[in-house]
């Protein structure tokens, strides 16, 4: 009667979770859809979608994703295929390896940049997880 039917991603199109002020998580953070942070994360975090750090977020550890849009914090190792746009109230420590580049005057910049040829999507496996 309830059978469970498998969904490509397609349906998840606009959907944002979202993480506030105040909140911090220890630990990995796996998503298909968008992603909004604005408390902590400690750990990595992968996704199909875009990454939002907004102004009073920050990141320890090790990001995946399309997308990307950082006002925050952020310290570790980011992998963007698509398009990193960096504000100018922006914090990066580490290593960035992006597709595209965006970097308003005044972030902070301090990471090796790699920029990638012909990336492609992320691809979630079916246990839910981001490529090793």
């Amino acid at each position: 009667m309830f059978d469970k039917v498998k969904k490509n991603g397609t349906e998840l199109l606009g959907k944002t979770n979202r993480i506030v002020e105040g909140t911090s998580i220890v630990g990995d953070i796996v998503s298909k859809a968008d992603f909004r942070l604005d408390g902590e994360l400690i750990g990595n975090f992968t996704s199909q979608g875009k990454l939002v750090i907004g102004a009073t977020g920050a990141v320890k550890g090790e990001i995946i994703c399309n997308n990307a849009d950082i006002e925050g914090e952020f310290h570790g190792k980011i992998k963007v295929l698509e398009i990193l746009n960096i504000k100018a109230a922006a914090k990066i420590h580490g290593e960035v390896a992006v597709g595209k580049l965006s970097i308003e005057p005044g972030a902070e910049f301090t990471a090796t940049c790699t920029m990638l040829a012909n990336s492609n999507p992320v691809i979630m496996l079916e246990d839910g997880k981001g490529p090793e």
